[in-house]
């Protein structure tokens, strides 16, 4: 929960405010050498030099002496799934032969409340350990665990987001729900999560294969019904998953038509993948503001494909970035943001590091719509913070005796760093490192 004290956080603060337009826009972040945040009541107050802040705060206030790390805003994932954190890291063939082999059977047993609640305490330590403090998650289809999930995350005061998975075809019969049912629980865990403390209900159905045209029609009527929520979904990650959706529904114009056709489509639409899109799915992404979300650990471990940044972003599409855990092969955006710079490397798209910690801080929070609380150091804003250490290991000390500039330490931290790289994590102005 939030730390009603107030205290003073000291050491090199960085912060966005935009997305940086190249290596020398330096007026898209703020960096302060000697900085300080004053914390009170799960609230950043104050954010300046060290001196300014600390002249400003009341007598007897604690100071926590960060110095030389780096003090950023916490890292967001914006797509990952809680049922599967005892799948990653399964031998697997491509997506639908690892969702029958592997997923499926781990999402069966969080019908048992007790497992998803040991499972929660273990993954949100992992998330915690390396330095992500909101996550947007696929439950299962059991309303047992999103209440696991979400008494995880009021216990520990985070902001997150999730939702019970929609599907009611093409999964095993312990996992489907049918149109009906999935409306009245999904409706039902909305109105008892989103908006208790820091959660927020994410409408979730899996994906078009495991969904019913009645069951996106419930879906589509929940997220009318409750514009407030964010809706999250999969789309062309896979040639055969592709396929499969197109026979399915032979009427829809290409794959995005069939949310399209649900209403399912807005400015709080999270679309995991996006890899194999036509040029029309394009301009309906454009206009609906959806949201694209690179995985690229996942798109790799799969076999899926390769995310083309430039080109969303180019055709004025909004993107985030997530680990997608357990298809993912790493719960750390360090590790994340490593193997999305490879991914657009082999598509000669050369990301600089500023833009990597803009995109998992600001830049993801600016794509769930929530930059007003979270992915900044701005006063008035939740102190949701990690601390950096970029001589964390041997390998990491060696090679930051030649850096010599803050971007040159950054792409260190995302190259070489990981979980050893996470000082410490504050939630709400608590530290929360595990």
């Amino acid at each position: 929960m939030a730390d009603q004290s107030i205290k003073i956080l000291r050491g090199r603060l960085l912060t966005f405010q935009a997305s940086p337009q190249g290596a020398d826009d330096s007026n898209s972040y703020s960096y302060e050498p000697d900085g300080a945040l004053l914390i009170s009541d799960g609230k950043i107050l104050e954010r300046g030099t060290y001196s300014e802040v600390f002249s400003n705060a009341p007598d007897d206030t604690q100071v926590v002496d960060h110095r030389p790390h780096l003090i950023i805003p916490g890292f967001i994932d914006t797509h990952i799934h809680f049922p599967q954190a005892q799948v990653i890291a399964s031998w697997a063939d491509q997506l639908l032969d690892w969702l029958n082999d592997y997923t499926f059977p781990a999402e069966i047993r969080f019908a048992n409340k007790d497992h998803g609640t040991r499972i929660a305490g273990e993954f949100y330590n992992a998330l915690l350990a390396n330095g992500t403090t909101t996550a947007v998650a696929y439950c299962s289809s059991h309303p047992n665990s999103v209440d696991a999930y979400f008494e995880e995350a009021e216990a520990r005061g985070m902001l997150m987001l999730g939702g019970k998975t929609m599907m009611d075809r093409n999964a095993p019969p312990e996992l489907c729900d049918t149109a009906q049912s999935s409306y009245d629980d999904s409706k039902a865990l909305l109105s008892k999560w989103h908006g208790r403390g820091r959660a927020h209900y994410v409408i979730t159905p899996r994906f078009a294969i495991t969904s019913t045209s009645e069951q996106l029609e419930a879906a589509g009527t929940l997220l009318k019904e409750h514009p407030e929520c964010h809706l999250q979904t999969h789309i062309n990650e896979n040639h055969n998953e592709i396929a499969y959706t197109q026979e399915l529904y032979p009427d829809a114009a290409h794959y995005l038509g069939v949310y399209e056709s649900f209403g399912l489509l807005g400015s709080k639409t999270l679309l995991g993948h996006c890899i194999h899109m036509t040029g029309h799915e394009l301009q309906v992404m454009r206009e609906t503001r959806s949201i694209a979300v690179f995985c690229p650990t996942s798109n790799l471990f799969l076999g899926s494909g390769l995310f083309d940044k430039s080109g969303m972003e180019s055709a004025g599409i909004r993107t985030a970035i997530a680990t997608d855990v357990g298809g993912g092969t790493n719960y750390s955006m360090l590790r994340t943001l490593d193997e999305g710079y490879k991914v657009l490397q082999l598509q000669r798209q050369r990301m600089h590091p500023l833009t990597s910690f803009y995109w998992m801080t600001l830049g993801n929070a600016e794509a769930l719509s929530l930059s007003d609380k979270i992915g900044t150091l701005e006063p008035g804003t939740d102190a949701d913070v990690v601390v950096l250490n970029a001589h964390a290991t041997p390998p990491m000390a060696l090679r930051m005796e030649t850096v010599e500039t803050l971007s040159e330490e950054l792409f260190v931290l995302q190259t070489l760093g990981d979980d050893r790289s996470i000082v410490e994590t504050y939630v709400s102005g608590s530290p929360s490192k595990t």
